[in-house]
């Protein structure tokens, strides 16, 4: 604040001025006014995003609904993908807001089991590990099956985007595709058992759902 109150304060009665010396002292009050207001429009700025930010969030949870009729076989096929007949204990749900829609599958199979179906769905680059640092994540998705969110397993956890029915594009680097892609999750929970979750985002109200 002391600079801007020296800028207001420059004078021609100071030595070497003249008109040149007047516009150089309101040219110099001017930026620093500048300042000010840019400074304030951001703040401003920050304080109506975050604002907006928690309205959102408030409004995704007023207006979610988990939808009726979802079974495990519709979910894997709206997400483009084989549910094993090894499959145990199989679940499905779908949740709808204002802003996005959400689809989760889960089951388990044997450890062989499942890494003959992981191989079918390799990840869009490589399965990452979680960090044992992670932030928590509330319990939502999943907890709706009564499960823990996988976001919340370190031991035994890997996880990758996956695109089913995404085409081999190795030999041809023009090809393009827009395949629906999903979040896989495949947690090794006992010596010989592994849990499988899916999750994808949709588009809100595009998907036809078998309540309606």
């Amino acid at each position: 604040m002391n600079d801007v109150n020296n800028a207001y304060a420059y004078t021609s009665e100071q030595p070497g001025t003249g008109k040149g010396g007047r516009r150089k002292g309101w040219l110099i009050a001017g930026v620093a006014v500048g300042v000010l207001v840019l400074a304030s429009g951001v703040a401003t700025t920050a304080w109506y995003l975050g604002d907006q930010s928690d309205t959102s969030a408030t409004a995704r949870v007023s207006d979610a609904q988990w939808a009726k009729g979802i079974t495990p076989e519709w979910m894997s096929t709206h997400m483009g993908l084989e549910l094993p007949k090894a499959a145990h204990s199989p679940q499905a749900a779908y949740e709808t807001t204002s802003r996005f829609d959400t689809g989760i599958l889960t089951f388990t199979l044997t450890r062989a089991e499942a890494e003959k179906y992981l191989a079918k769905y390799p990840p869009d680059g490589k399965w990452l590990t979680p960090s044992p640092s992670q932030p928590a994540k509330a319990p939502h998705d999943f907890a709706h099956l009564g499960l823990d969110e996988p976001e919340t397993l370190t031991t035994g956890m890997r996880y990758g985007d996956v695109c089913p029915g995404a085409p081999d594009t190795t030999d041809d680097p023009y090809a393009t595709s827009d395949p629906q892609c999903v979040t896989f999750y495949a947690h090794d929970y006992a010596p010989t058992r592994t849990r499988i979750y899916v999750r994808a985002h949709y588009e809100p109200g595009i998907s036809p759902l078998p309540g309606n």
